[in-house]
């Protein structure tokens, strides 16, 4: 079955879920040009996500996607806290921060009993998962609503374990990809590969759809994908600078600045690997440094840092999450955006 017909939508094109710099008004910009429009739900409470589906439901009767992270949560450790608060007591002296002060910071929530009986209101055509997924009578659950399922594999294996379990298309992160990593049956980075590399053999591996995502941003990326098995393809970064995405003014400078092309992974900001523009912090601290506490635990005392600096117009702390390839990131409504990529599916 194709793409498009699989989840109701005229052109096989995914706008990536991205917490932080998105909420309905860029899904649904996308779901009216014909593309499957999609709501990051990971950072909202019940309120806010009953909130965004109304407004979604309100908009537009076409399909969209909600979008769930599914990592197991763990206890925050003290120990882990205290010793993360003490490598930052620098940078909080520097601002003149109180080194107890408290900022409230966003969480991220797994897929849960919660999640899963709002999603029953609504019945959204379809539901992606992030980290793995959800246990099977949750999975059972979203299923029998009547949602297409779609999941994110980081490896061959990843997208074996995920068929095994009655998704209805697969993701192909590729390391290119920006924002966090989508792996789980393996914490070993050395793993992780290019869109470019995966993709045929994810294709080749499973019998679903496979959508292609990591590093696409414009036409002659698209069909590169479809070139290599695609069934359709899922860009994020194109999306962080259109008029509907919610990415603030320091972030969107720093997209379009100098330094912007060079990104990494980092555990900085959240306590696992995720994709952004180096700044300060993970020059000075090490990308991948082992200080953080584990997800989602290191963003809390990040908190005060990062709201103090951005008074200063500074990203110095600011998560800037971003791909590596920027170049089809301009200051443009999403419809023509959308518009600008179908010409890759009409060719």
């Amino acid at each position: 079955m194709m793409l498009t017909e699989l989840l109701g939508i005229r052109v096989p094109l995914i706008q990536a879920p991205m917490a932080g710099v998105q909420g309905s008004a860029l899904a649904i910009a996308v779901i009216k040009a014909g593309g499957l429009g999609s709501l990051p739900a990971a950072m909202l409470d019940e309120t806010g996500l009953r909130d965004e589906l109304t407004r979604i439901r309100a908009a537009t009767t076409s399909p969209y996607n909600v979008n769930f992270f599914c990592h197991q949560p763990l206890p925050v450790n003290a120990q882990q806290q205290a010793r993360w608060r003490q490598a930052l007591a620098p940078y909080y002296q520097e601002l003149g921060l109180a080194a107890d002060v408290v900022t409230r910071s966003a969480s991220r929530s797994p897929f849960g009993v919660a999640q899963a009986e709002i999603l029953a209101e609504f019945a959204p055509p379809v539901v992606s998962f992030h980290f793995g997924l959800p246990d099977e009578r949750l999975m059972a659950r979203v299923k029998e609503q009547g949602s297409r399922i779609l999941a994110s594999a980081t490896t061959v294996a990843e997208a074996r374990w995920l068929e095994a379990r009655g998704v209805d298309a697969i993701i192909a992160q590729g390391l290119e990809a920006g924002g966090h990593r989508g792996h789980f049956l393996s914490e070993d980075l050395s793993l992780q590969q290019g869109t470019f590399s995966l993709l045929p053999q994810i294709v080749e591996a499973v019998s679903l759809p496979v959508i292609a995502a990591g590093g696409i941003a414009d036409a002659k990326g698209i069909r590169a994908a479809m070139a290599l098995g695609a069934s359709g393809v899922q860009l994020g970064t194109a999306f962080l600078c259109c008029h509907e995405a919610t990415t603030s003014p320091l972030h969107r400078m720093a997209l379009r600045s100098d330094g912007g092309s060079h990104t990494a992974l980092t555990r900085l900001f959240s306590g696992r690997p995720a994709r952004g523009i180096v700044n300060r912090l993970m020059r000075e601290l090490g990308q991948l440094s082992e200080l953080a506490p584990p997800f989602p635990h290191a963003s809390s005392a990040l908190a005060p840092l990062r709201a103090a600096a951005e008074q200063l117009d500074r990203g110095d702390f600011s998560p800037l999450w971003a791909g590596q390839n920027m170049t089809g990131c301009h200051e443009m409504a999403a419809a023509d955006l959308v518009q600008q990529l179908s010409a890759a599916f009409r060719d």
